[in-house]
């Protein structure tokens, strides 16, 4: 990734708050917006460059292309991406759904762009989706990118093709009325760096249960421009999220030797301690302690946390650990053990089938995919049964007091809070922003 110091910085700020790129400067006009808030990016964009000939010319020239632009939404299809871009072309669906040339398509990641060029006749010019953003080191990188075109022959011709992207660092900072993915929609943040949020706080918020109305993220990230249109994102720089009152930071720091990783602003690592949950963004279903059980219709002691999600949804290891048992196990059905450090293990049950390759004596990794939701064992529907030990003995995984997280050595320190001092200052700036916003607002 690109050092920060070196890298344009564009401030990307909830209440249309622009910075100058060389320093704090806020526009007289920013400052005087204050409420209400800015309306959200909308999720169709087009643009249009108009060419005009010069008088008595009209009708020799070439009209240019209308192209159309969209952000690709959690849940969408082919089939709705060119219904939005206006594109009604026949046999154009068929093809990006079956030909191998187009295969690229078949995954969409929601925050990436497609366009679409339409000429003066509504016919299809061209089609391109950035599905690669590009990710090097480099201060120009290259994205790769299908782009679809017609061939004259009544059919279609798809190749993949790459272009320089140029990295910028943005700042987003959202306040949470209703969910994180709508404060995050209203930041103008994309899914993958929203989620990428939850990863890195993963050991320390329950985003499932622990999120309050007025809670406040800060995040800075990568993001690759091309044209003056974001392509794609990279990694998060840093974080802050406020939850419950409670401050939680996080900074990304590679010390050039092979250790790399998330700390918080103290330097302690993100890593090493437990995530709170296996599966993102479910429901709990069953907790720890004495219930009905639903099959036996009997109390007894309930020794873990059930997950209700949908059959075949991702489960990933909430710690580092080795694989102690995995395969069928009476009620638990298909069953996976770890042994996590020191006197902790964890137990995942119920799964639908195990991740390819995974077998006993394996060392996985915190959030490695170790399986899938299923509906093994005893189990009257789909879900994940979590179990939380210390040595060998089941405890409420949502009270207990997770293991501290290791902390950086002394020679990294002073790095690490060289990095810090560089990214603390816009975070204190937008907080400051957002408190002054809030007391103007109470008036």
């Amino acid at each position: 990734m690109p050092d920060a110091q070196q890298t344009p910085i564009h401030r990307h700020v909830t209440r249309s708050l622009l910075f100058a790129a060389g320093g704090l400067f806020l526009t007289a006009a920013a400052l005087a917006v204050v409420q209400p808030s800015a309306p959200p990016e909308p999720v169709f964009q087009a643009r249009q460059t108009l060419n005009l000939a010069p008088l008595g010319a009209i009708g020799t020239q070439t009209a240019k292309p209308y192209v159309a632009s969209t952000r690709i939404r959690r849940g969408d299809t082919v089939a709705d991406l060119l219904d939005r871009l206006g594109v009604d072309e026949d046999g154009l669906l068929a093809f990006l759904t079956h030909d191998a040339s187009a295969r690229s398509i078949y995954k969409l990641y929601p925050g990436r762009t497609i366009e679409a060029a339409l000429d003066e006749h509504n016919d299809l010019v061209w089609l391109r989706y950035v599905h690669t953003p590009g990710t090097s080191v480099k201060s120009g990188v290259d994205s790769s990118w299908l782009e679809v075109r017609p061939d004259g022959k009544g059919s279609f011709s798809a190749h993949e093709r790459t272009m320089a992207a140029t990295p910028e660092l943005r700042i987003a900072e959202g306040e949470i009325s209703s969910s994180l993915f709508g404060a995050a929609d209203e930041a103008h943040l994309p899914d993958s760096v929203t989620l990428e949020m939850v990863d890195v706080l993963g050991s320390r918020i329950d985003f499932l249960k622990d999120l309050r109305k007025g809670d406040r993220f800060r995040v800075l990230y990568d993001a690759y421009m091309h044209d003056g249109e974001e392509v794609g994102t990279g990694r998060i720089r840093a974080l802050e999220f406020i939850n419950g009152g409670k401050t939680y930071s996080a900074v990304w720091f590679d010390n050039g030797n092979g250790t790399s990783g998330y700390y918080d602003f103290s330097g302690a690592s993100l890593k090493g301690a437990f995530l709170k949950t296996a599966i993102k963004f479910t429901r709990i279903s069953s907790r720890f302690g004495m219930r009905m059980h639903p099959l036996h219709k009997k109390w007894s002691g309930h020794k873990g946390v059930d997950y209700a999600a949908p059959t075949g949804t991702p489960i990933h290891a909430t710690a580092d650990g080795t694989v102690a048992f995995i395969g069928q196990e009476n009620g638990y059905g298909n069953v996976i053990i770890l042994k996590n450090f020191g006197q902790y293990s964890t137990l995942y049950a119920h799964q639908s089938r195990f991740a390819a390759g995974l077998k006993k004596g394996q060392h996985v990794q915190q959030g490695q995919l170790i399986g899938y939701v299923g509906q093994t064992g005893w189990a009257t529907g789909p879900h994940l049964h979590y179990e939380f030990r210390i040595n060998d003995k089941p405890v409420d995984p949502l009270s207990v007091d997770l293991p501290v997280a290791r902390t950086l050595d002394p020679a990294d320190h002073k790095a690490f809070d060289t990095l810090v001092a560089r990214y603390q200052p816009e975070i204190k700036m937008m907080a400051a922003l957002q408190d002054s916003r809030i007391e103007v607002a109470q008036r």
